[in-house]
């Protein structure tokens, strides 16, 4: 008899759990819906947003958004996953264009490859960036990393 070993993720707590199941086990179909949304504004608490389609506006706990937080701006297109009308879960894209709005001095006549250094972006992200970049620039960040790009 065949046993198959899976790895799941609890859709509500983030928690990941290991299961063995028999090859005749039987397991509930769970139904995911998902949206295509643009972000509008936080007011601290929660993150509204508006579905493209239906023009609805969820708002989510920022529990949910969480470090993805740095990287919201108004406007911005992202998908949503909700299970039982709740959302679960958020998408960005894989990377975002934000404006620098202030930046470490760079050292004068530090001409060394890789030398980086800290700017903070318009949204409050602190992003590690070449010491060429400046305040004013528009750089692109990686939001499955955090990691600088390129300038935009």
């Amino acid at each position: 008899n065949a046993t198959i070993r899976i790895k799941a993720r609890n859709l509500r707590t983030g928690t990941t759990l290991e299961k063995t199941f028999q090859s005749g086990d039987r397991v509930q179909d769970v139904r995911l819906d998902y949206h295509n949304v643009q972000y509008l504004y936080t007011d601290g608490e929660l993150y509204h947003f508006m579905d493209n389609e239906t023009f609805d506006q969820p708002a989510v706990k920022s529990d949910l958004v969480g470090e993805y937080a740095g990287y919201l701006q108004g406007g911005m297109e992202v998908k949503l996953t909700f299970y039982d009308g709740e959302a679960i879960d958020i998408e960005l894209p894989t990377s975002v264009d934000l404006k620098v709005v202030s930046a470490e001095a760079s050292v004068r006549g530090d001409t060394a490859t890789g030398v980086v250094k800290k700017v903070k972006t318009e949204t409050g992200l602190e992003v590690q960036v070449p010491n060429f970049v400046n305040e004013g620039d528009t750089i692109r960040v990686d939001t499955r990393t955090g990691a600088y790009l390129t300038r935009a």
